[in-house]
């Protein structure tokens, strides 16, 4: 096995997280536009044997949408309600689009004891591994709708490392809004640049990464990392990327440089994951 960029075109089965600001438009509407590049994608890398799970956000910016609002939910009952609303149509543009290019979509929705508990999240791996053996594309998504602070990921950023860690997947993909990890927040200085590559985690880099992008976010560059932690500890490479092309996601598993790697611990030890 090689490690590093070129690694990454060994890897089979591949964790995709789309955020809130790279599927929707500011006043929360759904990127239609986007919507299906991702899916196609997504369906042609199903096409090539690569098994997909697709990790979105969006649920809660969908349902405020969906019912005029102008201002992120701040309660717990408003953002259940919102998340009600919005799952639903969430789920059936991803299951119609995907349908449209031969692909079966499954909704899987999480909350955090699921892994609180060893029978649960077994049982969570074996429903992947069946849907993904039957060539299914799950899409996941935290149960907003019910969950509460002692239940909740609190960002997908988080809920993608983790299905990443419970599949044993190769790669996980976070799509952006920007490039990728920057020495400094390049909305506020043009002269910030691209970290391509991160070996080390800790708490000055955490320190240094900024708070939740989009009106109806709620990750941000601080999850990101977070995130890369999560899947260093489970021996999984992870990449951040550029959300808005999402044909970028073949330049990854093409080993191009492209966004941010964060090497799987065993890529830099020289470990081979069995």
């Amino acid at each position: 096995m090689e490690y590093g960029r070129n690694g990454l075109k060994q890897s089979t089965r591949i964790v995709v997280k789309v955020g809130t600001s790279t599927i929707t438009y500011p006043n929360g509407k759904l990127n239609l536009l986007r919507i299906e590049q991702l899916v196609r994608v997504l369906a042609d890398l199903r096409n090539q044997d690569k098994e997909i799970i697709l990790v979105t956000s969006g649920a809660i910016g969908v349902g405020a949408s969906k019912l005029g609002l102008t201002y992120k939910p701040v309660t717990i009952q408003e953002k259940q309600a919102m998340a009600a609303i919005g799952q639903g149509i969430l789920m059936q543009v991803y299951e119609r689009i995907f349908s449209e290019y031969g692909i079966i979509a499954a909704q899987v929705l999480l909350t955090k004891d699921v892994i609180d508990r060893d029978d649960r999240k077994n049982n969570a791996r074996n429903t992947f591994d069946t849907l993904l053996k039957y060539g299914v594309i799950p899409v996941v998504n935290e149960n907003d709708t019910v969950a509460t602070e002692e239940i909740e990921f609190g960002d997908n950023d988080t809920l993608s490392a983790v299905v990443a860690a419970i599949i044993n997947a190769d790669l996980l993909i976070i799509l952006s809004d920007i490039d990728g990890l920057y020495d400094k927040d390049p909305h506020k200085h043009a002269d910030a640049k691209l970290i391509t590559r991160v070996d080390k985690i800790d708490d000055h880099l955490l320190e240094n990464c900024g708070g939740a992008g989009s009106d109806f976010g709620t990750g941000g560059m601080k999850t990101k990392i977070m995130a890369a932690r999560l899947c260093h500890d489970a021996l999984i490479d992870m990449v951040i990327i550029n959300g808005n092309k999402p044909r970028n996601i073949y330049k990854v598993l093409k080993g191009e440089e492209i966004g941010t790697l964060f090497p799987g611990k065993s890529k830099r030890e020289g470990v081979v994951n069995e």
